[in-house]
């Protein structure tokens, strides 16, 4: 992922931390903006399928570089990594299988980032990409107190299965590719129906012509349903930062 559009303009200190879930270490990646005193708003941020890998330690920064502290987390395990260019299904099956596993992952991030101290626990929103915009909306449905807000890239959006469903407090934007055969239509009426039920403030910004991972620069698969799409990326990010400066200021 290019750090284009909305490059980022303030630098920043990173730092990684240990934490836990039950036995499994698990190891965050914080990128917090030079000159933060105190505590600040953040953003949780959820991987995409590969991990906690390079591309998404970019994001973090990225989000550090408009003004918020990145906590970004691992729901696989400290060192655990797989290919940014190949299949990790391997990786992200199990979890996708186990909902409430990957909902104890998620909750024991969000736990590890509000202990943080530059994180104000009382502005914390919770970002993801593809599998990482799927565990952003389950974090949203575990309804933390901390969660304010939640937004989602080309996100995969079935639902968790966990019942009964408590009223969600968290605001949700979900940030969509119309073509994106991942996430087809169906699946994004029955989100938008599952949100009403749950109460969610929710919203959805659908971008015509654009596939799945349309925010990743470089790729080009239209076959497989992936490819780059310069105005919706752009459109998306800006939407990210509105919305953010929305729910967390």
């Amino acid at each position: 992922m290019r750090n284009e559009p909305g490059n980022a303009h303030i630098s920043q200190r990173t730092e990684l931390i240990d934490y836990s879930d039950g036995e499994e270490v698990l190891e965050a990646y914080v990128s917090i903006p030079n000159g933060t005193t105190g505590k600040s708003a953040a953003v949780l941020l959820a991987h995409e399928w590969s991990g906690l890998n390079e591309g998404m330690r970019r994001v973090a920064n990225r989000i550090a570089g408009i003004g918020y502290v990145c906590f970004a987390m691992d729901v696989y395990g400290k060192g655990v990594r797989g290919d940014q260019a190949g299949d990790n299904s391997h990786l992200m099956m199990p979890l996708i299988r186990d909902r409430r596993l990957l909902r104890q992952r998620l909750l024991a991030g969000l736990r590890a980032a509000v202990q943080h101290p530059s994180v104000d626990p009382s502005r914390i929103a919770a970002l993801g990409y593809c599998f990482g915009g799927l565990c952003a909306l389950d974090l949203a449905r575990a309804v933390p107190p901390e969660l304010r807000s939640v937004v989602t890239f080309h996100a995969a959006l079935s639902p968790s299965g966990i019942h009964p469903q408590e009223p969600i407090k968290a605001s949700i934007l979900m940030l969509h590719g119309w073509e994106d055969p991942f996430a087809p239509p169906d699946d994004v009426l029955a989100i938008a129906r599952e949100l009403t039920e749950a109460e969610a403030d929710w919203q959805l910004h659908c971008y015509g012509h654009a596939m799945h991972a349309f925010t990743f620069a470089g790729i080009n698969l239209p076959d497989r349903g992936l490819a780059y799409n310069a105005n919706a990326d752009r459109r998306s990010w800006n939407a990210m930062r509105a919305f953010l400066a929305e729910t967390l200021e």
